[in-house]
């Protein structure tokens, strides 16, 4: 029951900051800094998500040291959907499972029709964040949990996510030296943030289930789909990694803007990410989907 509540909470505050936002907008509740913390904050918090819950943590995709490791999961974390080791126990059930009944937050099994769709769109997007945790989820995390840096960030994700909304405020305050400008640092760099990056990362699991291309075969119906492409930060590129899983590069092709990967390799450059996974040529042509010849 505690759960469903905090995770009530966890939707409707960031939902009721973008509310107060708006009435605030309509005047004097909006300029250049808390545009910057929302952006910054959104950059920041999403890539902790794209690039360190998803492709460090759940898939492998490179190596990187304690510190990186770290700062990842925090950030990660100040996006509010979850402790570390839940989020990922989370996604690789999808993995193993994704788009049949046991998939966590999958569109597809909800009934066919318009009514089908509608509500597997709505449970895939915000609905599953209220179902309780399937069990014996422990078994998909055992290796983090072998990680002290892992266990750490992961217990401590209520400090993340507090910390996360009060810096943008703490920032602001500093700017503008009056109370009004930290109140607005937080509903924009802090609630409006969280809102954003809940809804747009929350699209892989829907929009890109449903609707997009699909140039590669995988055991499901996950698409490639070019606005969440590029509004997550590369994770809209799902048909894709699906078909490699444990690929640190989403977006293939030259015009496929994968903003995490870019994130990687500069990693790379800098010495700090090592054995940075992607694909062969030779197993990215023997994926492609191909049109049928009569």
């Amino acid at each position: 029951m505690l759960a469903r509540v905090v995770s009530l909470g966890a939707v409707i505050l960031p939902f009721l900051g973008l509310v107060a936002a708006i009435i605030l907008l309509w005047g004097w509740g909006f300029g250049w800094v808390h545009l910057g913390l929302l952006v910054g904050g959104y950059i920041i918090t999403l890539l902790g998500v794209t690039v360190g819950y998803h492709r460090l943590f759940t898939h492998r995709s490179f190596k990187t040291n304690a510190v990186v490791r770290a700062i990842l999961g925090i950030t990660g974390s100040m996006a509010v959907q979850g402790p570390l080791l839940d989020w990922v126990a989370t996604h690789r059930l999808h993995h193993q499972h994704s788009d049949d009944d046991h998939d966590p937050h999958s569109p597809h099994t909800h009934g066919k029709g318009f009514w089908g769709v509608l509500k597997g769109a709505y449970y895939s997007h915000i609905g599953w964040f209220f179902r309780g945790e399937p069990k014996h989820m422990e078994r998909y995390v055992r290796d983090l949990k072998a990680d002290a840096v892992v266990r750490w960030v992961s217990k401590l994700f209520s400090v993340w996510v507090t910390l996360g909304l009060l810096i943008p405020a703490v920032i602001a305050l500093a700017i503008t030296g009056t109370w009004t400008g930290a109140a607005l640092g937080f509903i924009w760099g802090g609630l409006v943030r969280v809102f954003l990056v809940h809804h747009v990362s929350w699209s892989v699991n829907s929009v890109c289930h449903l609707w997009g291309a699909r140039p590669f075969r995988s055991h499901d119906h996950s698409r490639n789909n070019a606005i969440f492409g590029v509004l997550a930060m590369g994770e809209g590129w799902h048909n894709t990694h699906h078909a490699f899983p444990t690929s640190a590069r989403h977006g293939l092709r030259w015009w496929e803007f994968d903003a995490s990967y870019l994130v990687i390799r500069t990693l790379g450059l800098l010495g700090l990410a090592t054995a940075i996974k992607v694909p062969a040529p030779d197993r990215v042509a023997a994926k492609r989907n191909t049109p049928h010849r009569h």
